[in-house]
């Protein structure tokens, strides 16, 4: 499949292309190059072969969402740059 000039600006101007003055030629090589890589594989019989939706087989194993208190309070403040014996102490936002 061969693209003319006048494909060529009508595709442009579907994709809101500006082409400047000089630059089509080298675009109606490019893609003519890549339709003819695609013609390249519209020749490969590919009867029988399953889509590739995933690169691998894994599948997402999700756990329950539910919550739950993993650290005591000391933890939670152990590292803490400022803490009193409670809580954490930061510094005031709003006067």
């Amino acid at each position: 499949m061969k693209i003319d000039e006048e494909s060529l600006k009508k595709i442009a101007h579907l994709a809101r292309l500006e082409i400047k003055t000089g630059e089509e030629q080298a675009l109606l090589k490019n893609m003519d190059s890549v339709l003819t890589w695609m013609d390249q594989l519209n020749e490969i019989d590919t009867e029988g072969v399953e889509a590739l939706t995933h690169i691998t087989g894994e599948v997402n194993n999700w756990r329950e969402d539910k919550g739950a208190n993993s650290l005591t309070r000391e933890q939670a403040v152990a590292n803490a740059p400022a803490k009193n014996d409670t809580y954490i102490m930061v510094p005031k936002v709003i006067e």
